[in-house]
């Protein structure tokens, strides 16, 4: 009999746990240190990408205390059947929070492409559709460098990179991670984003269908797969937390 209202609590608590998992706002701070960025004044920007049916809320908002100098969308900001009303409201809540800059995803164009570039360009966003952003941050120059979806064949990272100086400080943003590879193999970024994989949302301990998000620090390069935000297919998480990240790149320490 215990072992019956065991498997019994498992079969019905299990679910309501995971789905609890899958609403989680779990905010993720890191410390960049460059010793290519000259400027003292610290660079800190947003990173958010797999939203999909999520909504942004004004406590997501209030989890961000401190000022944001750029808000960085990598992809699946949408997916079939999402309400339109969702997905510009939640442009509009990050919107508030910094400058906007997006790339797209494998499931944006679902809603409809038109529909995301009118939002987007509403608020002053920038689509990086195999484009780079030049900012020059306090004499600082920071590169901002998106690539399209590479799933459908769109992503184009030769015409990306084209007009980018190497010695300046490089963002680049893709929404799969699995192009990686080829950009360190062919170019320089201090910083690689990407979500996509959602650390495979639902693990079982080291077990899961894609590895969980993280990331990896080696000399001026930083590399960073995130869990991502929302969920796809079913609303659940487990053993992969829901995630958004703010990165703080400084100048590196002269002891370090």
């Amino acid at each position: 009999m215990p072992y019956l209202v065991t498997i019994i609590g498992l079969v019905f608590f299990f679910p309501l746990l995971m789905l609890r998992k899958a609403f989680e706002m779990n905010i993720r701070h890191h410390d960049i240190e460059l010793t290519t960025y000259q400027s003292q004044k610290p660079f800190r920007f947003l990173f958010i990408s797999d939203i999909h049916c999520r909504k942004i809320t004004e406590r997501f908002i209030s989890q961000i205390d401190s000022e944001i100098d750029a808000v960085i969308i990598g992809g699946d900001l949408a997916e079939r059947g999402v309400p339109l009303k969702r997905v510009q409201e939640n442009i509009n809540q990050l919107a508030k929070i910094g400058p906007l800059y997006f790339v797209w995803g494998n499931n944006d164009r679902e809603v409809g492409e038109q529909h995301i570039k009118k939002y987007i360009q509403h608020v002053g966003g920038e689509i990086l559709d195999n484009k780079a952003i030049y900012l020059k941050f306090h004499q600082q120059p920071i590169w901002i460098v998106g690539i399209d979806d590479v799933s459908k064949g769109r992503a184009d990272i030769e015409k990306s990179f084209a007009n980018v100086p190497k010695e300046d400080i490089i963002i680049f943003v893709s929404h799969s991670p699995f192009i990686f590879s080829k950009v360190k193999e062919q170019f320089h970024a201090n910083v690689l984003l990407a979500g996509h994989t959602h650390g495979g949302q639902i693990r079982l301990g080291k077990w899961g269908y894609y590895k969980i998000g993280s990331i990896k620090k080696k000399n001026d390069e930083v590399t960073l797969i995130s869990n991502g935000y929302g969920t796809t297919g079913i609303p659940l998480r487990f053993g992969a937390p829901a995630e958004y990240h703010i990165l703080t790149i400084n100048k590196r320490s002269e002891n370090i």
